[in-house]
This record gives structure tokens, C-alpha cells and sequence, in this order.
């Protein structure tokens, strides 16, 4: 047993006890030179005997810290306990083995760090590392790894390592500022130290109730600082650039106009024409009662019924895309068998398809501003003429597309069942796999074809945005009413 005194205090302590030394203390930098633990070496064996590390808020063992940030201890059992700011034998990358210093040293917490966020990704372990107060003091990204594997023993040597005799040098070169003293040899230079020698402080005029050196409160201040006065030449240079300065637009700064455009001319052109329309149909309109008293109730149904655009699909139990697979594939953009959907479908207890099939389209706008919103198409799909009388006598003016096979008898029961005819009011698509060659068959039908891989999922997406993007310029050219606003 032994007295020593650490900042300040005696303390006993045995032997073995010299773990719990702080190697940057300045009072047992000394006494420690010669036997310095290594608490590389100790973690190492921490590591590989399976136990665990514990934070500490200070030497006490009995004292555990939640986290690394509030730890300034780490007890590695069984029994040794250093200071999170302990230096490793561990260089950091960049450094020289001639000449180290602890600055090039990684500290126990560093390697503490990398070793517990060892399955981190990149992005998340820098992050976290500066949440835990590292920054540049945490073991570099590309260094982990080598760092990792040495402390499981899966490496046995590594050219970062260096031996304790120059972790002793380092710290011993550290000794100084561990003393106190940050300042430099020679320095201040000889003119500053004689400025503010006590002789030449003394010939100053003081006040006797303020320390040397230090002006009273109350004092007069330092002369005013001098005002700014801009030179004339300047203020003629700074109007000749304001006036050849050449404003930088962008594609909405262009649209707007430099002066005030009054349209009262217009609107008093028109303003009798909307008089005279008005008068017009208040004389030739009927009273509201005999209006609703002469309009079919079914009628009334109608108009109150949502006009959303229908897709037909062809029936034939060997097209790529029916009404088992559609679903999945424009609403969600990814192929699906349509034996796989099917079966899938009965397991769940769905014998039969569905006649109607609804698909949400999700549509995203961003405005001027920067603003995104979303909104929402609804699209109806069917695949024959029997359901397409379920939605009225107006059925086939909201037919945007019909998605055929090739075969001519899938039309037999249209409105218009020439393909020629069928193809001039609708879109057409002719979908096929990406690898079949060209249908003879459709040269002359005005369709589009639409190629799906049968392997690569990845591209389904393109694909649907494909077929929407066809559909859409379809829909704007031919039938602009049936698009959401």
C-alpha cells in the first residue's frame, strides 16, 4: 500500500490499483512513466474473452453512465478502469511513426466508439459520433474495419500499432502542457514583454481601487472611432455599375409584364351582349319546379354520377394483363403472372374474378412555389361489352383505352368493332412480352405497343409510367373533360 497525491488529495492505493491513473494527469504523468497500462492491449482482451465494457461517470465502479457523452471512465473487466481520454497505441492514418505525438493518437473512447457502432452504416456512425461529442477525434470510416478486426483477433499485427515506449515518449513530450503551461518557448517576443513589464505598467497613470493594468468602470473610453466618409470617386463608380447592372430572371420572372394592362375597354364591349343573354333566359327559361317536376329521377342519377375514364381489357385467358393481374399492375407498377394472380386470388376465396376492377391513381403536381401536392384519378377496368352497360347508355363516350392481344374477335361486341374505327375514338395498346417479335396482324390498327420484360421487375415501373404518360396526351388531345383538374 502507498500515499499519493492526485489533484490535490492523498490516496491509497495498492499496486495494482494503477489502472485507475489518468496518463494525462499532471501529477502522475511521472510516476507513471515507467509503468504505463496499455489500454489498447486491455480492451482487446475485454473483447475477446466475451465481456463488456461499462461506462462510468467517474473511477468508482459503482457509478455506470447511460451513455458515451456522459462517461468519462471505462471499466474493462475484470478489474481495470481508465479515463474515456486515455491514448491508445492506435495512429491515426495520416500520421508519421518518426515523430508522435498524442494529437496523432486515437483515444480509449475512439476505439471504444468504433468497435460498439461497428454495424453502422457510414452516414449513420459519423452522425452519431457527433452526437456523442467524437467529431475528428473518432476513428475514421476507412479505419474501422481494421480497427474491428484486430480487437476480435481476426488480425494479429497492424502497421497503425505502435510500441509503448513511444506512447511513453509521447507523453512525456506531453508533460508541459499536462503542467499547465501552453506557451512556446521564446515566446512573447522581447518588445511585447518589455511593453508590458511592471516598470512600464507603473509609469502608466492608474486608479487606485483597480487592479494593474485594468482601466476602472466609469472610465472615459478610448477616443471615438473616426467616422466613415466614402470616397466620391467610389460613390461615381458604384452609380456607373447600378446602371449597366443587368437583372437575372428565370422562366416565371420573364411572364411578367412592366405595366398595368386595364381592361375596361373589353369588358365594356361585352357588357351589353352578357345584358341581353341574361334578359334572355330569364324570359325563356321555365320556373324551377316544373324543371325538376319534368326530369326523370333517373336522370338526376345520372348526373350525379362520378365521370371517371374506363379501360377495357381483352377477355382472353392468355393476354398478359387481365383482370386478375391489372390491378397490381397500373395501380402498384409491378407484373404479375396471370396464373400466379389467379391462384393467389383462390386461395383467398375468390373464385371468380371481379367484372369491375377500380384503380386509384396517385398523381403528384409541384407548384411554382415548390409546394408538392397529390391528388388522386380513378380509372374503371373491365374486360367485356356486359359489363360496360352497368355504367349507362353513355358508356363508351368515357372509353379511353382498350388494351388488346391482336385478336379482331375480342371487338365483336364493341360499338365500333372494326379495329381501324375502334383505334380513331380510343387509345390503343398492344402488349406483348419484351423479347416476341413484331404482330402483323396490328400494323394498320393505330396502337401502341407496350413491351413488358418477363424477368426483370426492376423496369415495370417505367413501363406503367410509360403507358400513363401515352394515356394522358391521349386523354388531353381527344377527351380533356375526363381528366381531374
Amino acid at each position: 500500500m502507498a500515499m499519493m497525491a492526485v489533484d490535490g488529495k492523498f490516496t491509497t492505493f495498492s499496486t495494482e490499483d494503477h489502472h485507475l491513473l489518468n496518463p494525462l494527469s499532471s501529477t502522475t504523468l511521472n510516476k507513471t512513466m515507467s509503468n504505463i497500462p496499455d489500454a489498447l492491449h486491455s480492451f482487446r482482451r475485454c473483447i475477446q474473452s466475451r465481456n463488456q465494457p461499462i461506462l462510468l461517470t467517474s473511477a468508482s465502479t459503482s457509478t455506470p453512465a447511460d451513455s458515451l457523452s456522459q462517461a468519462t471512465h471505462i471499466h474493462i473487466p475484470p478489474s481495470d478502469v481508465f479515463s474515456k481520454s486515455t491514448p491508445t497505441r492506435w495512429m491515426k492514418g495520416s500520421t508519421s511513426t518518426s515523430n508522435v505525438t498524442l494529437n496523432d493518437l486515437y483515444t480509449l473512447e475512439a476505439i471504444y466508439f468504433a468497435y460498439q457502432s461497428k454495424s453502422l452504416p457510414a452516414p449513420n456512425y459519423t452522425k452519431q459520433a457527433r452526437e456523442d461529442g467524437l467529431g475528428i477525434g473518432m476513428v475514421s470510416v476507412t479505419e474501422r474495419k481494421m480497427v474491428v478486426d484486430w480487437l476480435e483477433g481476426i488480425s494479429e499485427s497492424s502497421e497503425a500499432l505502435i510500441d509503448l515506449d513511444k506512447l511513453t515518449a509521447a507523453l512525456k513530450a506531453a508533460e508541459p502542457s499536462a503542467s499547465g503551461s501552453t506557451t512556446p518557448p521564446s515566446t512573447p517576443p522581447p518588445h511585447i514583454k518589455q511593453l508590458y513589464s511592471d516598470n512600464s505598467l507603473s509609469k502608466a497613470p492608474q486608479d487606485s481601487s483597480s487592479p494593474a493594468g485594468l482601466k476602472p468602470v466609469g472610465a472615459p473610453e478610448s477616443p471615438q472611432k473616426r467616422k466613415y466618409v466614402p470616397d466620391t470617386v467610389d460613390i461615381e463608380s458604384v452609380k456607373k455599375i447600378r446602371a449597366q447592372e443587368i437583372e437575372l430572371q428565370d422562366r416565371n420572372t420573364v411572364l411578367r409584364g412592366n405595366k398595368t394592362n386595364n381592361f375596361s375597354s373589353v369588358r365594356a364591349q361585352f357588357a351589353d351582349k352578357v345584358k341581353k343573354l341574361k334578359e334572355s333566359v330569364g324570359k325563356t327559361a321555365p320556373a324551377p319546379s316544373s324543371v325538376m317536376q319534368g326530369m326523370d329521377s333517373k336522370m338526376l342519377a345520372q348526373k350525379k354520377r362520378p365521370n371517371w375514364p374506363i379501360i377495357m381489357i381483352s377477355s382472353s385467358p392468355t393476354a398478359l394483363i387481365t383482370m386478375y393481374n391489372v390491378k397490381k399492375f397500373l395501380q402498384e407498377s409491378t407484373f404479375e403472372l396471370s396464373e400466379t394472380a389467379r391462384a393467389r386470388a383462390q386461395a383467398e376465396g375468390n373464385i371468380r374474378p371481379d367484372d369491375v376492377v377500380i384503380i386509384d391513381r396517385k398523381l403528384t403536381h409541384i407548384e411554382p412555389s415548390g409546394k408538392e401536392t397529390v391528388s388522386q384519378q380513378r380509372y374503371i377496368v373491365i374486360d367485356s361489352q356486359d359489363a360496360l352497360t352497368k355504367f349507362g347508355a353513355d358508356a363508351w363516350d368515357r372509353v379511353v383505352c382498350v388494351m388488346t392481344t391482336g385478336q379482331a374477335w375480342q371487338f365483336r361486341s364493341y360499338k365500333w368493332s372494326e379495329p381501324k374505327v375502334l383505334f380513331h375514338h380510343v387509345k390503343g395498346v398492344y402488349v406483348s412480352w419484351a423479347n416476341d417479335s413484331s404482330n402483323p396482324k396490328i400494323k394498320d390498327w393505330n396502337v401502341t405497343e407496350l413491351k413488358i420484360d418477363q424477368q426483370r421487375r426492376h423496369i415495370d415501373k417505367s413501363v406503367v409510367a410509360h403507358f400513363w404518360k401515352l394515356l394522358d396526351d391521349w386523354m388531353s388531345a381527344n377527351k380533356p373533360g375526363l381528366i381531374r383538374n
